[in-house]
């Protein structure tokens, strides 16, 4: 199993990363907006959908997001007038921020079920499209400053990871995810803290005070956490262990975005604030 973890996660990489420094923008959103496509695929095994219908739900999202890269080229900046903050885009991530921040919390805790209507339907697409909308965005301020917004997940899961086994005792929300232990949590904080300071001083970012810094650094990383359990609760709900079998090893593309889906559009809605909106 771990061998097939490690190639799948080089071959990924493989494929990426190129894309990631050398695609075009507008390129960028279209290779996005396929992963999308897979995403929302995953989504409707979670709506318990069937496959046709689920095929047809990936097709339709990934055909959303390349349609809007066409008619919106300057909000996604493959344009020479770049404007991310129009009102739609605020909206999105507004809404999106709203639901992680101020719902989550409250849905975790009743547990409540998905279902497999328009409701659920509309989840998905809050979710997804402003996922896609966040990663697209935040591109065009470099792939280096991508990568360290994606580190930030990926810190607060490997810290919390190495924490829990070596000091995990109490469980975080054991019904949902009976692995993830408040100790665990508490060490993704502090790696994350860490992580930022340091990334802070090597981008040389003074736009905000430390306090904002750490306080913006701690809710990054409880929404990654909270992002990582709802997906686990809605595959429990769901019967399901992974979201698919697409990337062995890893389960499906739902399985490796879980904690960006949650705080790349908020980190995008807190980047427009600070620089966009600001007085």
């Amino acid at each position: 199993m771990l061998k097939t973890r490690v190639i799948t996660a080089l071959l990924l990489m493989a494929a990426l990363l190129p894309s990631l420094f050398y695609l075009p923008q507008a390129q960028w959103a279209l290779l996005l907006a396929a992963f999308v496509g897979v995403g929302a695929w995953e989504w409707g095994a979670l709506l318990r959908w069937s496959e046709n219908t689920r095929r047809l739900l990936g097709i339709g999202f990934a055909g959303f997001c390349a349609l809007v890269s066409f008619v919106a080229p300057d909000v996604i900046g493959a344009s020479d007038n770049f404007q991310p903050d129009t009102f739609w885009v605020l909206s999105i991530y507004g809404l999106a921020t709203m639901f992680w921040c101020g719902l989550m919390p409250f849905w975790l805790r009743s547990k409540w079920s998905l279902g497999g209507g328009v409701a659920g339907l509309l989840v998905g697409l809050l979710l997804l499209f402003s996922t896609w909308l966040a990663l697209v965005q935040l591109r065009t301020l470099g792939p280096v400053v991508l990568l360290a917004f994606f580190s930030i997940a990926w810190v607060a899961d490997i810290a919390a990871y190495f924490s829990g086994r070596k000091f995990g005792k109490n469980k975080l929300a054991p019904s949902i995810s009976p692995g993830k232990t408040w100790e665990g949590a508490a060490g993704a904080v502090l790696g994350v803290m860490i992580y930022g300071v340091l990334a802070r001083s090597g981008f040389a970012f003074e736009l905000v005070s430390m306090l904002l810094w750490v306080m913006a650094l701690v809710l990054i990383t409880a929404i990654s956490i909270i992002g990582d359990l709802y997906e686990s609760m809605l595959k429990r709900q769901a019967g399901i262990k992974d979201s698919s079998n697409i990337l062995p090893g890893h389960g499906g593309v739902l399985d490796r975005i879980d904690s960006l889906t949650s705080t790349m559009p908020v980190i995008a809605f807190l980047w427009l604030i600070l620089f966009y909106l600001k007085p």
